[in-house]
């Protein structure tokens, strides 16, 4: 059983025609009810009557929390393609209708087999927007191990904060976020505990039109094919995170992507982490896909002779791929993928003082990241997960956290602990569709290198267990590229333009003759701007120069260049600089205070070829 539940202000609908012939009874006249939970409510394949119990059971617990009593269970067959018989949904529907009753709630139910036409108005506080699924007693995902801490986190009890840098801590529902408007969307989105999109979101329509990244029909849903210019993108970003963590004081490794689901220490740590697995079978073995690189990086520490001295002990890979098999209806864009590229750094810690630490190191490390892919402060929130004794005991430092951040963050606490961590926390980018994601994040785990048999020799020569922290300081690369067109959508509604960091962009500078007797001149300055490893094409095409240019500008090219006769006689270039408007858009530049300019704006990030011909008539077109 699927429920979209949206505590309303009103709903107004009206049934239009029968769908099917056992429909039932209804006038085809305008209902409203006003102050209303609404329940679109799927019936699936296996659903019982106790199913309805347990949905109106927990539906009681939220309206008793919103202090509201009225529902309307609105049949939606939307949320799942596994639908229970009509027949069978109806008689669940009932049974829902009739419990609810029961409870003493005020109870309305729309007429099932109709097509209906509805208006809506939702609240604006942080639970008004709810998916569960309730399964059926016995029934489990086809082909899929769930882990038990993901069945244990849709189960477990949530304390709900925001938390200033100042060190007050206020119940979300008293928190005024006036000015704040992007931390009410993260803390609606993640108290939902629902990540299913019902729309694609618009970086999705701008990863193929920049050419960058597309599905992959003949591949599982959520691994995409990149074209040369994403490929360039997302190796750079790979290249600039890998030198930041490095700096950091990083040892890079690398480990495999699959691991016997039987190995001791490995099953147990599958139940500790929420993810769900891809099965891969070999021989007399089930292996599972990596979802992080926690696995390879444990067990090559395990064999490792470390020392206190050598503490905190900092270890780094860049994972090609990691692996988690999201649900269906979860998967959007780059936004949230099967096959990721995730940066993961883990730091082994002799105890909770030097993990305090490590962890503000990391927490500005990430900050430093972010910033220097191209996202600012004002393009993500902090959440940070933590349970009650280690709020207790630690207080001050989570203060800390919150203040280096600058912001107020979302909290999460936890009566007790189930994950093997104590305290994570996630930058996360709200993107055009009002869903979270996070991108850096880092966790205190105080379980595995027990697990793992990981151990230091402290000063007396004693061998002790360390404490180990996760980070991936940027997040996963996929979804730096999804932030980043997300955060271009958003400027270009706003009536500005858009575009990508000037380090990141495919081609930085485009150079356009007025014609084709400024062919070869166009060809010596592609030649002299492309020495200095700045990344330049130039339009030989058979096309008008006013089309060369607005296809440039629908490209997000930087820096336009248009040559003719008076730029060759003088060595004054034309550049139209996508950062400026009106008649500044266009600068009169010598060459090399063009290359001087651009030089300096990318000085500091790592540099790499556009793997396509300069001409760009020798270009083929990915994206029909």
């Amino acid at each position: 059983m699927k429920i979209l539940q949206l505590h309303s202000n009103f709903i107004e609908y009206r049934p239009v025609e029968k769908e099917i012939a056992i429909a039932e009874e209804a006038e085809p006249k305008v209902y409203r009810l006003e102050e209303v939970v609404v329940l679109f409510t799927c019936i699936e394949k296996g659903d019982t009557p106790e199913n309805a119990y347990r949905a109106i059971n927990e539906i009681k617990e939220f309206l008793d929390k919103v202090k509201a009593n009225r529902i309307l269970i609105y049949p939606y067959a939307h949320l799942s393609a596994d639908l229970a018989s009509p027949s069978e949904a109806i008689k669940i529907l009932r049974e829902m209708e009739s419990y609810a009753r029961e409870l003493g709630i005020e109870v309305y139910r729309a007429p099932f087999g109709w097509c209906k036409e509805f208006s809506i108005s939702v609240k604006g506080h942080p639970l008004a927007e709810q998916f569960k699924s309730i399964l059926a007693e016995g029934k489990t995902a086809k082909e899929e191990i769930v882990s038990r801490a993901l069945e244990a986190e849709e189960k477990l009890k949530s304390y709900w904060f925001i938390l200033k840098p100042d060190g007050e801590m206020i119940p979300v529902e008293e928190f005024d976020f006036v000015g704040y408007e992007n931390l009410k969307k993260l803390a609606s989105y993640e108290m939902a505990k629902s990540r299913v999109v019902h729309q694609q979101p618009p970086h999705t329509l701008l990863m193929r039109k920049l050419e960058i990244a597309d599905y992959e029909e003949a591949s599982d849903p959520g691994n995409f094919r990149w074209y040369p210019k994403g490929e360039l993108i997302k190796s750079l970003i790979e290249e600039y995170v890998t030198e930041k963590v490095i700096a950091y004081g990083a040892l890079k490794v690398e480990t495999p992507i699959m691991y016997d689901i039987n190995h001791p220490a490995l099953a147990s740590y599958l139940h500790r982490f929420p993810a769900r697995q891809y099965i891969v079978k070999s021989e007399d073995k089930d292996l599972f896909l990596r979802f992080s690189a926690c696995f390879g990086q444990f067990l090559m520490l395990s064999d490792a002779q470390i020392s206190y001295k050598h503490l905190p002990l900092r270890i780094y890979e860049m994972t090609h791929y990691s692996f988690r098999r999201e649900k269906s209806g979860e998967l959007a864009g780059l936004r949230r993928l099967r096959a990721f590229t995730m940066p993961d750094c883990h730091a082994l810690c002799a105890d909770m003082e030097q993990v305090k630490e490590e962890v503000i190191k990391r927490l500005k490390l990430s900050m430093e990241v972010l910033e220097g892919i191209g996202l600012t402060r004002d393009d993500y929130e902090m959440a940070i997960r933590f349970t009650k004794n280690f709020y207790e005991s630690n207080r001050d430092f989570i203060v800390s956290l919150v203040k280096i951040f600058g912001k107020p963050a979302l909290v999460e606490m936890w009566e007790e602990r189930f994950f093997y961590f104590v305290l994570k926390w996630e930058f996360n980018f709200i993107d055009n569709l009002d869903k979270a994601s996070a991108l850096s994040t880092d966790q205190i785990d105080v379980e595995n290198a027990e697990r793992y048999g990981i151990y230091y020799v402290d000063e007396k020569g004693e061998r002790k267990t360390p404490l180990i922290l996760h980070c991936s300081p940027s997040g996963a690369i996929e979804r730096d590229i999804y932030a980043l067109l997300e955060k271009a959508y958003r400027v270009y509604k706003s009536g500005s333009v858009p575009m990508l960091p000037l380090w990141l962009s495919p081609t930085q500078v485009r150079i356009i003759p007025i014609n084709e007797d400024f062919y070869s001149e166009c060809e010596k300055i592609t030649e002299e701007i492309a020495r200095h490893n700045i990344r330049v094409d130039w339009d030989d095409r058979p096309l008008t120069m006013q089309r060369k240019i607005r296809e440039a500008e629908m490209e997000w090219i930087p820096y336009i260049v248009v040559i003719g006769k008076e730029e060759v006689s003088t060595g004054l270039l034309a550049v139209r600089d996508r950062r400026l408007v009106g008649e500044q858009k266009i600068r009169k530049m010598r060459l090399e205070d063009l290359i001087d300019e651009i030089k300096k704006e990318t000085s500091g990030k790592p540099f790499k070829p556009l793997t396509m011909p300069a001409a760009l008539s020798k270009r083929p077109r990915f994206h029909r």
